[in-house]
């Protein structure tokens, strides 16, 4: 299985498809989490999502005959998650916990089950940043490296949790603000390639790019 050299998509999609409550556009569109799971998963596989945001890779995951289960911190998100897929498992919790969560039984999940892990992290500029993704923006000890590691905690976790020859997509950008570029694609791929394969990215490419953004990429991993 293997996906397509690159993968279109168009702002209107984009746009049309945020949701009502969506204070930020960050997710990626139906039609490529279709493609990542149609390519890197087969129907009954469990595909997850660690940052499951509004449910996009839950919902698609879900018609198409996977196995969907996530994990959202803000509770509101997982109340709308629910009520778009009600099928679908998905608990309340920081992806920061995420394999202790999956070993309390509280996502259903055994080791080494997974097929596919497709997320797309809240993003962080390395400049003027103070709020913290991993907390939801909630709290302002935002720190860029700090920020990084995290995101390869998180993949370690879903390392475990993915069956051999299992992948990891993340849905990553570099961005533009305030003059400085953030190179988010190179450096959450070198933070994540210790603890996971990195098999290579794949360009998005978009009509126009959404604010801020430079550059697209789903960078791809695999579990020996």
């Amino acid at each position: 299985m293997r996906l397509p050299s690159e993968i279109r998509v168009t702002l209107a999609e984009h746009r049309s498809e945020r949701h009502a409550d969506a204070e930020e556009d960050v997710h990626f569109t139906r039609a490529l989490a279709r493609t990542v799971i149609e390519h890197l998963s087969r129907p009954g596989d469990i595909v997850l999502d660690p940052f499951a945001g509004f449910g996009t890779t839950l919902v698609v995951a879900h018609e198409l005959g996977r196995t969907a289960v996530g994990v959202e911190l803000l509770p509101e998100r997982v109340a709308s998650i629910k009520d778009r897929v009600p099928a679908a498992v998905v608990l309340e919790g920081d992806a920061r916990g995420l394999l202790a969560l999956a070993d309390a039984g509280a996502l259903g999940l055994a080791r080494s089950s997974v097929a596919l892990a497709l997320t797309s992290p809240p993003w962080m500029t390395s400049n003027d940043h103070p709020a913290n993704p991993l907390t939801a923006y909630e709290t302002d000890d935002g720190d860029y490296r700090s920020y990084l590691a995290g995101l390869a905690d998180v993949a370690e976790q879903v390392g475990e949790l993915l069956r051999p020859g299992g992948h990891l997509v993340l849905d990553v950008a570099d961005i533009a603000h305030d003059g400085q570029l953030t190179p988010l694609v190179a450096d959450a791929s070198a933070a994540l390639a210790p603890v996971l394969d990195l098999v290579g990215s794949i360009p998005v490419v978009w009509d126009e790019l959404p604010h801020d953004l430079v550059s697209n990429r789903l960078v791809v991993f695999s579990k020996p």
